[in-house]
């Protein structure tokens, strides 16, 4: 199902990591009618106004990259914003996107969605078999809701509509805060202050043991467009690399690539989270695609990012 390039194509949350990520994937496969609309522009909470704007705009597609997303600790500290920011933004944007008869909607989650201690490497089938890890539940039951939504739109309406839960991610436009970002970027930013300072040690929070996977966001702009024109089902479907690395060893290799020689030790204070997060990507694997950025390469280039973007703070 070959998406005609010239079709009005609208991606929620344009500026983020994943939305920015997707639009720069878009323009370079040749979309020539793209939307954005900045959440100063357009408040997706705001029910009235995102169903004016797709009234105005009527996407042949939408892409809904917009989310308030945050690393462990912003999610457990606040989970009322996470549940609710998250369901509003889901609802009004996939509802206006059916009063206008949006023909593809591609619904972006999060491996969250999975239980704690689902069976390693998680398939789509453990979506709802067991409990989920606390200091990101809100956050989870947001998006499990936004998967069950794009179910009902096909059963009810026969939309070809389709969901996709992608691993970590990184990448340009990250979120480097120490206290709401996610792990890898807030890695490279402690690394970075850590070399400039000349500290002694560079402190993880836990105890480094929880493997993750971690994808680049390019590859995941890949996936994106890929599943828009190769895939039809109702069921999720994972996206991601089939590899994951210890917190530990993904600072070393942070370490590595910043330059910083330094100890590396642990606050046991701090929570842990999932033991491990690997997701099965065979679905995807079996359609034909898989990533092209090995780890090392991708945060290498997301640390220049990060380095361009202080030197234009400077």
């Amino acid at each position: 199902m070959v998406i005609d390039r010239r079709s009005p194509v609208y991606v929620a949350g344009h500026r983020g990591l994943v939305g920015s990520a997707i639009w720069r994937r878009l323009e370079r496969g040749g979309f020539t009618h793209l939307i954005g609309a900045t959440s100063a522009e357009l408040d997706l909470r705001d029910r009235a106004a995102t169903f004016t704007f797709l009234a105005e705009h009527r996407p042949a597609v939408v892409i809904d990259a917009a989310a308030r997303v945050g690393g462990i600790l912003a999610n457990r500290d606040h989970p009322t914003e996470f549940l609710s920011d998250n369901l509003r933004i889901q609802v009004n944007l996939m509802d206006a996107a059916l009063e206008v008869r949006t023909r593809r909607l591609l619904f972006l989650g999060s491996s969250c969605i999975y239980p704690k201690f689902a069976g390693q490497p998680i398939h789509e089938s453990s979506l709802l078999t067991g409990e989920l890890e606390p200091t990101n539940d809100a956050y989870a039951i947001a998006k499990i809701a936004g998967i069950m939504q794009v179910q009902a739109v096909r059963r009810q309406y026969g939309l070809p509509w389709i969901s996709a839960m992608p691993t970590n991610l990184y990448g340009p436009n990250d979120n480097f805060d120490l206290t709401s970002s996610h792990v890898l970027p807030a890695l490279i930013r402690r690394f970075h202050d850590a070399l400039q300072s000349d500290a002694p040690e560079v402190v993880l929070w836990g105890t480094g043991t929880p493997r993750r996977e971690f994808l680049h966001v390019d590859d995941l702009a890949d996936a994106c467009l890929f599943l828009l024109e190769n895939y039809d089902d109702p069921q999720t479907i994972n996206v991601g690399v089939g590899e994951d690395v210890t917190i530990r060893e993904l600072a070393e290799l942070v370490a590595r690539v910043v330059g910083y020689t330094g100890a590396i030790g642990n606050d046991l204070s701090k929570p842990d989270g999932t033991p491990r997060k690997l997701l099965d990507v065979s679905r995807l694997r079996a359609l034909g695609w898989k990533p092209a950025t090995d780890l090392e390469r991708g945060v290498a280039s997301t640390y220049a990012w990060y380095l361009e973007q202080l030197r234009g703070e400077a």
